[in-house]
C-alpha cells in the first residue's frame, strides 16, 4: 500500500469539513496542514483533527511534507494558488471549477504540465455508484446506442435559504455555473466529451430578496442570467438538452435521463455519490431498478482526491483537469451562444473518464 500522501488544505470554509471527514477516513490520505486568510478559522476547522498543523499558505507550499494541495478557496482564487502549489512542485485538486474562467484555467494545465505535477477537480461525485452505475449499463449496451439526454435542475433561487447569496447573482454566478458542472461532468462521464453547444438564458427580474438570515428582506441585484437552456452536442452523436435555472418554483423532472435506441436510463442526482439508478427498455416500458454495479461505495467529497493521489503516472486521473477544463469551456460557450444565438464549437475535447468497478472508496 505504501505511505499515504500527505494533503496540505488552502480554505477551511463550509465545504471543508466533508472533505476533512472523508480524508480521515481514506488510508491513502493524510491531512496534514491547513491554510485560510483566517487563521482562527482555520485553528477552528481543524480542531476534530488533532495534530494537524496550521500554517501561512507560503509556508504550506514551502512544506517538504506536503505531497498534494487540496484547494478549497473561492473560485476567483483557484488559479492563483493553484499556480502557487504548482511552483512549488506538488499536485493540486481543487474545489469545482477549476478557475474562474477557461482562460485561467488553461494557464494552470499548461504550468502543470510544464512542472511535470498533476491537476485534479471536483466534482468527484460521479464516481460514485450512482452515476457509475449508469455508465455501467450504458456500456454494457441495456439501452443500445445512446441518443439523447436530458439534465434538469429547477429552484427559485439560492436566496430562499442562503443568508448571503450575492454572488450567484453576480458574474461568475448563476444556475450554469453554479450547478451545471455536476450536470455536464456526469453527461461527459456518460456519452463523452461535446463537440457544440447551442443555446438560450435570460432572467426572470433585476432584484431578488433575501429570505433567511440577518440580511432577511435585504434586495440584492441580479446582474447574470438566471435561466440558461442549450443542447451540447456530444462526438458520440448523443445530444443532451440541459435546463439550468433560479426561476422555478420545483419541478417533478429527472434529475438525468439518458434515452438509447433500446431503452431509457434515468440518473440520479449528480450532486450525490448514489441513489437509484431506473431502466425501462422498449419492449417492457416500465421502470426497474439495477443493483449497484460500480462506483466506489460509501463515497463522499475527496474520493477524487484520493483516485488522483492512486493514478498511476502518465494518466489521466478521473476527476482530471483536462476533464475539469472542458465542463469550464462547455458552460462558457453555452453562454456565448445563448446570447449570440449562434451554434459555438468547442476548442478543447477530454477522454472519457475511465469507468470505477465497484470498491470501497480509498
Amino acid at each position: 500500500m505504501g505511505e499515504p500522501v500527505n494533503v496540505g488544505v488552502v480554505g477551511c470554509g463550509v465545504i471543508f469539513a466533508q472533505y476533512g471527514q472523508t480524508i480521515e477516513r481514506l488510508p491513502g490520505l493524510r491531512l496534514t496542514a491547513v491554510a485560510d486568510l483566517d487563521l482562527e478559522r482555520a485553528r477552528e476547522a481543524v480542531r476534530p483533527y488533532p495534530g494537524v498543523e496550521v500554517l501561512s499558505v507560503a509556508e504550506l507550499m514551502a512544506d517538504p511534507r506536503i505531497d498534494v494541495v487540496l484547494n478549497l478557496t473561492i473560485p476567483a482564487a483557484h488559479a492563483e494558488v493553484a499556480l502557487l502549489a504548482i511552483a512549488a512542485g506538488k499536485d493540486v485538486y481543487c474545489e469545482k471549477p477549476l478557475a474562474a474562467n477557461a482562460v485561467d484555467a488553461a494557464r494552470v494545465l499548461r504550468a502543470a504540465a510544464d512542472a511535470g505535477v498533476r491537476v485534479g477537480c471536483a466534482p468527484d461525485t460521479v464516481l460514485g455508484v450512482g452515476t457509475q452505475t449508469a455508465r455501467k449499463a450504458i456500456d454494457d449496451g441495456l439501452i443500445g446506442r445512446p441518443v439523447a439526454a436530458t439534465a434538469t435542475m429547477m429552484t427559485p433561487g439560492h436566496e430562499m435559504w442562503h443568508p448571503n447569496p450575492d454572488f450567484y447573482y453576480a458574474p461568475g454566478g448563476g444556475p450554469l455555473l453554479d450547478m451545471g458542472p455536476y450536470y455536464i461532468t456526469s453527461l461527459i462521464t456518460l456519452l463523452g466529451p461535446v463537440t457544440t453547444v447551442v443555446g438560450a438564458a435570460g432572467r426572470t427580474r433585476d432584484k431578488r430578496v433575501i429570505a433567511s438570515g440577518p440580511r432577511r428582506g435585504e434586495e440584492i441585484p441580479v446582474t447574470i442570467d438566471t435561466h440558461v437552456t442549450g443542447v451540447l452536442v456530444h462526438a458520440s452523436g448523443a445530444m443532451s438538452t440541459l435546463v439550468m435555472s433560479f426561476d422555478g418554483a420545483a419541478t417533478t423532472a429527472p434529475k438525468i435521463e439518458v434515452h438509447g435506441e433500446q431503452g431509457s436510463l434515468s440518473v440520479p442526482d449528480p450532486n450525490h455519490f448514489d441513489g437509484p439508478v431506473m431502466l425501462a427498455k422498449v419492449d417492457e416500458r416500465s421502470w426497474e431498478p439495477l443493483p449497484v454495479s460500480a462506483g466506489y461505495l460509501e463515497a463522499g467529497r475527496g474520493v477524487g482526491l484520493a483516485d488522483l493521489a492512486a493514478t498511476p503516472a502518465g494518466r489521466e486521473p478521473r476527476a482530471g483537469g483536462t476533464l475539469a477544463y472542458h465542463v469550464l469551456e462547455v458552460m462558457e460557450s453555452l453562454l456565448s451562444a445563448a446570447h449570440s444565438g449562434t451554434a459555438v464549437p468547442l476548442t478543447s475535447t477530454c477522454e472519457r473518464p475511465l469507468p470505477v468497478t465497484l470498491q470501497p472508496a480509498g
